[in-house]
């Protein structure tokens, strides 16, 4: 989409983009054009891991799961009936532990089947019905040699560009590369010192980076395991629990820290040195998720109750403020940004979730 373009007609298209939203600075329950602007969803029990599915011209879906501390964990599938004006529950199934992520193929083009994956003590593969009733787990992905024990994923990615892959971190320090049609493992690196929380794939299918216990961010490429960089390592160090690289630059990747309140903006040419801090919380930030069509702007989303939209086409000079807040009725734990909806972010607080028409 932006190929052709200069890097600042980019950030100028993406601006403009975003400044044609909805959701307005100081009141968020606007209404413009009879369009909701938000929808509220509530579970019977405590949310962590929230995903929207990525397919085009189907109904606006989410796969919600449970964090519930016991083996009895559920995942429930439900979609955006805007005529109704409220969400409707297609179906709900069993999880063994609680998902540490949920997510489904990013297949925009819809030339695949309706997958979902979710991790936890395994990778588990679901394929989704036409109706989204009927899930079917296609397979459960175990890289141990001489048991059926793992150690637990963190995090994992799908990548976008070679949908066949999926990269999962653990807390063993692996990262591990899966080829899910044949289901086999295509690599496995320790990646860290410590716990790995969490792995992203950029643009480029071959890269791909993570962070993790030992307070660093790492970048990986698949063409040249025996050697990876650092591009961030953080004071103490403090363990980083979240990486994600920008959608529409590949230059760009943000993080957070353990029990702090900023977002930190990394640029990969210019390692270990941060081009911007974020520091618009009030508490500490538990979720990133940059924009899927602008290179300037990103969400974050934190202990403050608080959900903000940052625009950085001023870097590298100091980013003040973020240009759009919301206020939640919780602590948020999670947020995502549709990948094929644009116009939406989700978060999740307590047993609910919430979208945001942005």
């Amino acid at each position: 989409m932006y190929a052709n373009l200069t890097y600042e007609q980019q950030q100028r298209i993406a601006l403009e983009q975003l400044n044609q939203s909805n959701m307005t600075q100081g009141d968020p329950n606007n209404q413009s054009q009879n369009q909701k602007q938000i929808y509220t969803y509530q579970t019977d029990f405590s949310l962590y891991a929230i995903n929207f599915s990525n397919k085009p011209n189907r109904d606006l879906r989410l796969a919600l799961g449970s964090f519930i501390e016991d083996t009895q964990n559920k995942i429930e599938i439900i979609k955006l009936n805007e005529d109704k004006g409220d969400f409707e529950t297609c179906s709900t199934f069993e999880h063994e532990y609680p998902p540490t992520k949920i997510m489904w193929i990013p297949d925009t083009a819809g030339s695949s089947a309706d997958l979902m994956a979710t991790s936890g003590e395994y990778l588990r593969i679901y394929e989704v019905g036409e109706d989204s009733k009927r899930v079917k787990l296609k397979s459960k992905l175990v890289n141990a040699k001489h048991s059926e024990y793992c150690a637990p994923l963190t995090s994992f990615d799908w990548n976008q560009k070679n949908m066949r892959i999926i990269g999962t971190s653990s807390i063993d320090t692996t990262c591990t590369i899966w080829d899910i049609e044949k289901e086999q493992v295509q690599t496995q690196l320790i990646a860290h010192d410590k716990a790995v929380y969490d792995i992203c794939f950029a643009q480029d299918e071959n890269m791909f980076a993570s962070a993790g216990e030992d307070g660093s961010a790492r970048h990986f490429d698949l063409r040249d395991l025996e050697h990876s960089t650092i591009i961030y390592e953080s004071d103490n160090p403090s363990p980083l629990l979240r990486v994600a690289w920008n959608k529409q630059d590949p230059n760009y990747l943000a993080t957070i820290m353990m029990d702090r309140r900023e977002v930190i903006i990394l640029d990969i040419r210019i390692p270990m040195l941060p081009v911007a801090q974020l520091s618009g919380h009030r508490g500490s930030v538990n979720s990133i998720s940059w924009a899927p069509h602008s290179p300037c702007h990103i969400c974050s989303a934190g202990d403050d109750s608080q959900a903000l939209i940052w625009d950085l086409t001023k870097i590298p000079n100091q980013i003040e403020e973020p240009i759009l807040a919301y206020a939640a009725d919780g602590e948020v734990n999670m947020l995502q940004w549709s990948l094929s909806h644009n116009q939406w972010v989700a978060i999740s607080f307590d047993n609910k979730i919430q979208i945001l028409r942005v």
